[in-house]
């Protein structure tokens, strides 16, 4: 069972935990931890107050594909750091990319032009929590008009008090042919592009929690693999890029960033290791470097043990 969310932060490719949660993107770990296990209760089968099956079987599912996931990443001290890093990242592109974003309800678009936006968003956020897992097949209708509200306030918090001014109105598109219908690009390929773009300013830390998030989502991605062993790599971070070289080449033998990510690793390997050459130790005699092949020979051959 699949739950796609394209309202809020979820456009952006990015996955709102707090709205999952139904808390505010500043509430500490004890209210976090408080909010879920209101949730656990509501969904679990043993103590969920669902009659109906079907009903049952939803919640279910959210609880262990949505809601769980969603805490386990603040539970994780370093996960937590690195989802507030991730976030506030994420408050910095909605600034700059605010005017392609996307608003569907009207309490968001009510939140965007109020004067004391504040103390709106929590009366507008307590009203959709309440109503949040009432309902199974609701659920993520709320979480999605929660992060809306998350949306505008991350992009609020960071303009200031003042309100924007409105959008212009949108313009009535003309009559045209019916566009040819585009394949749809799914969150692992977005996120895997987003990296490769901050690879580009040499902001491999950032690309890497992009990647980080988006291999949990699809761990059998070979150009996720391929891009964060190659940012591993960027942060000379050897031993942590040869597991996702390797997983990425066996996914994908033709995997150009895993490929290009491998010549890298055999040169790395080749200088710490002496390739080629002999090692003298310690009573000075010469001892042969047999069955080389460099930090990477283990994985991708190199001489067997007799």
């Amino acid at each position: 069972m699949s739950f796609e969310i394209n309202q809020g932060l979820f456009q952006f490719g990015f996955t709102d935990n707090h709205a999952i949660l139904g808390v505010r993107p500043d509430a500490d770990f004890n209210t976090i931890r408080k909010r879920y296990m209101k949730i656990a209760r509501r969904l679990h089968p043993d103590t969920c107050p669902f009659d109906d099956p079907r009903q049952k079987e939803l919640g279910k599912q959210l609880l262990a594909k949505l809601v769980s996931p969603a805490y386990n990443q603040f539970s994780k001290e370093n996960e937590r750091r690195e989802y507030e890093l991730l976030l506030k990242t994420m408050g910095d592109r909605v600034v700059k990319e605010q005017h392609t974003m996307r608003l569907h309800g009207e309490a968001a678009a009510q939140l965007r032009t109020a004067g004391n936006f504040r103390q709106l968003y929590d009366t507008l956020l307590e009203e959709r929590v309440e109503q949040e897992y009432e309902s199974p097949e609701k659920a993520l209708e709320r979480i999605g008009e929660i992060s809306e509200l998350n949306l505008v306030y991350l992009l609020r918090s960071r303009q200031g008090s003042a309100p924007p001014p409105p959008p212009p109105p949108a313009k009535k598109p003309e009559p045209a042919q019916r566009p040819t219908p585009q394949p749809k690009v799914s969150f692992v390929d977005k996120a895997c592009d987003r990296a490769a773009a901050l690879a580009e300013t040499q902001n491999y830390a950032s690309a890497i929690l992009e990647l980080k998030d988006a291999v949990k989502r699809e761990p059998n991605h070979p150009r996720c693999h391929g891009l964060l062993g190659s940012m591993y790599l960027k942060q000379k971070q050897p031993k942590l890029a040869t597991p996702h070289i390797k997983k990425a080449l066996q996914l994908d033998p033709a995997q150009p960033e895993a490929l290009e990510a491998k010549k890298e690793l055999d040169k790395m390997g080749g200088t710490s290791t002496g390739k080629g050459k002999t090692a003298r130790n310690s009573k000075g005699g010469k001892k042969s470097d047999k069955g080389g092949g460099g930090l990477f020979g283990g994985l991708f051959g190199g001489g067997k043990k007799k």
